[in-house]
C-alpha cells in the first residue's frame, strides 16, 4: 500500500492551532457550580446508608410516598476533567416537605419508608446516579423554600456545599431568597429535565 506525503502548509498549521486553542478554552470555561449555605437539618442520625436509592429503607421495604425521580450527572473540575471517587453526601425533605431531623419544626408527617439521606461516590467517569422522591416545598424562617436537594460534594482537594433546584419550579425558585443570593451562579444550581421524571445535574468543583 502506498502512502502519499502531504506537507502541512502554514495556513493549515495556523488553522489547526486556532482550533486547538478554541477547544482548550471551551474546556477551561467550565462554570463552577454555585455554593449554598449548609442549611438546616444536615443529618445527625446518619445510619451509614451508601446505596443510591432513597425511596426505600432496607431490602424489601415499602417504597416511600411521593413522585419517584431519578437524578444523574457527573462531578467535574473547572477544566472539565471527571473527578473519580468524589463523595456526595445527600439529604432532603420528603414528599410532604419534612426532614427527618429532631430540630425540624414542621408539622408535616414523616415518611417511615423514606431514607432521606445517603453518601455515595462517583464512578470512573465522575458519574453518579440517585433514585429518590421529589421533595415538597416548605415554609422556613427565610420564606417559602421551593423543592431542592442538598449535596455536600468533596473531591481530593476541594469541597462545595450545594443545593439542586428543579427547572419546572422556575417561578418559585426566583422568589426564594437563597436562590436569589446565588446571583449569576443561580442557573448552575438548576437541573436539566430529561423527561419521565429524570434529571441531569453536573457539578463543577474548582479542583479535583
Amino acid at each position: 500500500m502506498s502512502h502519499k506525503y502531504h506537507p502541512i502548509t502554514r495556513r493549515m498549521f495556523t488553522a489547526g492551532a486556532l482550533a486547538t486553542a478554541a477547544g482548550a478554552s471551551s474546556v477551561a470555561a467550565q462554570t463552577i457550580t454555585a455554593g449554598s449555605p449548609l442549611g438546616p437539618f444536615f443529618p445527625t442520625g446518619y445510619r451509614g446508608e451508601t446505596d443510591a436509592d432513597l425511596t426505600r429503607i432496607g431490602a424489601g421495604a415499602e417504597r416511600a410516598q411521593g413522585q419517584v425521580i431519578e437524578v444523574m450527572g457527573r462531578v467535574l473540575d473547572r477544566h472539565g476533567n471527571p473527578i473519580v471517587g468524589s463523595r456526595l453526601d445527600i439529604w432532603q425533605a420528603n414528599a410532604f416537605g419534612r426532614y427527618d431531623h429532631p430540630e425540624d419544626p414542621a408539622v408535616m408527617p414523616l415518611d417511615p419508608n423514606f431514607q432521606g439521606y445517603a453518601s455515595i461516590h462517583t464512578g470512573r467517569d465522575g458519574n453518579w446516579k440517585l433514585t429518590t422522591i421529589k421533595p415538597a416545598a416548605y415554609d422556613s424562617p427565610v420564606g417559602n423554600r421551593p423543592p431542592h436537594i442538598h449535596m455536600d460534594a468533596s473531591g481530593m482537594s476541594s469541597r462545595q456545599i450545594l443545593q439542586m433546584y428543579f427547572p419546572e419550579d422556575e417561578a418559585a425558585n426566583r422568589q426564594d431568597p437563597l436562590y436569589q443570593s446565588l446571583d449569576e451562579g443561580a442557573p448552575t444550581s438548576v437541573a436539566k429535565a430529561l423527561g419521565d421524571h429524570r434529571y441531569q445535574w453536573d457539578i463543577v468543583l474548582i479542583e479535583g
